[in-house]
């Protein structure tokens, strides 16, 4: 079997990947502005991130995953100008700033488990750790990496070394005016806001007080406060869009090596766009997008419908929309529901040539689309006993995530299985998975003393009433 090799946005290249924890894996995802409804392009990215998730479990890691929640400081522009997202859409919608990050955030989490996405370990709000953004910026300060301007305090990005070794980009070739706002106090045009201060004569929803002034952190220096308190040692891999590489991502290892004076995470992984005709990104700004509930479930699609379509194409290669893909994508699922719904008769053994052959792939920088291939394949090869198909497709759906088990309630539900009697069978399969076991084996007694026989695998299970000879 081939070891798990990832591509690092960091040195451009294909690397083995090595964790600093010999089984364990820090892993940090930038998370939702809680503005608005996350649309299919921000999706399409933590599909990406929970396919990584769940390669890096099947490669024996234990993950520790910390996602952060931008609730404050994402500025309209995209430098360091304009109102504050949270506070414009506060006004529009007529809420409080809170409510309308309650609200998106609930929304952004119903949208992850729509799509069948494994929730972080931790979820870290930008206003929650306001004293460590606080901390971080003075240690900058006390190296001499900060500057005062009359609407904030700013990194000197002339003072880092290497400024921009993750986007590989010119430096002198970074017009201000382009993705960086004119501002005249500013030493440099990529130098970027650590702290902005409050209007003044205007009262802020979310601001506190700070050594340098009434104010608000920056949109950067929320994600290092947050993945560095939230793992430590453990700065395995960074991931997001590929948006945020020459900005968001470059600024947050300029500060974060400027205050540490070590190595911030050791690999980036960034996803491609999700895009419309002409080639365009899907982007809140320039109102051409859709959310999970306007493109499918409004339409009566499944919503793993999309995450089928993301299977199919690499995440580093543009995804491109159109609702025929996703009417496409969806018949796809239904096909795969039907066809696993006809193998259920029972759990055999895992087959290990196409098992292997599956890790391989998905073990290469997440080679979805050909481990997607390879999974239609067996489902098709009757070489293979109907039992063993069974058990190895959802051994594969661990990483594919395209929820198979539900085939199995269906078929539970087809057999009339009493509630009583499921019941028992979810509660056997949580005390296994605890590895209590003599509990476990009591309640399987209890099942088969009322007539039913249990079937079942670290996916599922099925059970059917026995006939009067006992099977």
């Amino acid at each position: 079997m081939s070891k798990l090799s990832l591509h690092n946005t960091l040195n451009r290249k294909k690397e083995e990947f090595k964790s600093i924890i010999k089984g364990e894996v820090g892993l940090y995802t930038c998370g939702p502005t809680v503005y608005n409804f996350a649309h299919l392009g921000n999706l399409r990215t933590y599909l990406f991130e929970d396919f990584l998730k769940r390669v890096l479990i099947l490669a024996d890691y234990k993950v520790k995953h910390v996602m952060n929640v931008t609730d404050v400081g994402h500025l309209i522009g995209d430098g360091n100008m304009g109102e504050d997202k949270l506070e414009k859409r506060s006004k529009i919608e007529k809420k409080t700033a809170w409510e309308i990050a309650d609200f998106y955030l609930q929304a952004f989490k119903n949208d992850l488990s729509n799509l069948n996405i494994i929730f972080p370990s931790k979820w870290y709000k930008a206003t929650d750790t306001i004293s460590e953004q606080i901390n971080l910026i003075k240690i900058l300060e006390t190296k001499g990496y900060t500057y005062k301007t009359s609407d904030g305090i700013y990194f000197d990005t002339s003072k880092f070394e290497d400024y921009t070794k993750l986007s590989h980009q010119n430096i002198e070739a970074l017009q201000e005016g382009a993705r960086v706002e004119k501002n005249k106090e500013k030493r440099n045009p990529t130098d970027f806001a650590l702290w902005k201060f409050s209007p003044e004569n205007e009262k802020r929803q979310m601001e506190w007080q700070s050594p340098w002034g009434l104010g608000f952190p920056g949109w950067h220096i929320e994600c290092s406060a947050m993945s560095l308190k939230g793992l430590g040692k453990q700065l395995d891999i960074h991931c997001g869009g590929v948006d945020h590489i020459n900005i968001h991502h470059t600024n947050e290892i300029a500060q974060s090596e400027a205050a540490t004076g070590k190595k911030f995470f050791n690999y980036w992984l960034h996803g491609a766009f999700l895009v419309i005709s002409g080639g365009k990104k899907m982007s809140k700004s320039q109102d051409n997008f859709l959310t999970l509930k306007k493109a499918l479930i409004d339409k009566n699609f499944n919503p793993l419908a999309y995450r089928l379509a993301c299977l199919q194409v690499h995440y580093r290669k543009p995804l491109e929309y159109s609702e025929k893909m996703l009417q496409a994508s969806n018949s796809a699922l239904l096909s795969i529901y039907s066809k696993v719904g006809k193998l259920v008769s029972g759990f055999g053994n895992i087959d290990d040539s196409y098992f292997e052959r599956f890790k391989n792939l998905v073990f290469s920088d997440l080679n979805l689309p050909q481990a997607l291939a390879l999974f239609q394949n067996l489902l098709k090869d009757k070489k293979v006993s109907d039992k063993d198909k069974l058990t190895t497709v959802l051994e594969m759906d661990k990483v594919l995530g395209l929820n198979l088990a539900l085939v199995l309630k269906e078929v539970n539900k087809e057999n009339n299985i009493p509630n009583e009697i499921l019941k028992l069978a979810k509660q056997r399969q949580v005390l296994r998975e605890e590895k209590q076991f003599t509990e476990a084996d009591i309640l399987r007694e209890e099942i088969e003393s009322e007539g039913y026989s249990l079937e079942e695998n670290t996916e599922g299970f099925k059970l059917k009433k026995k006939t009067e000879n006992g099977k």
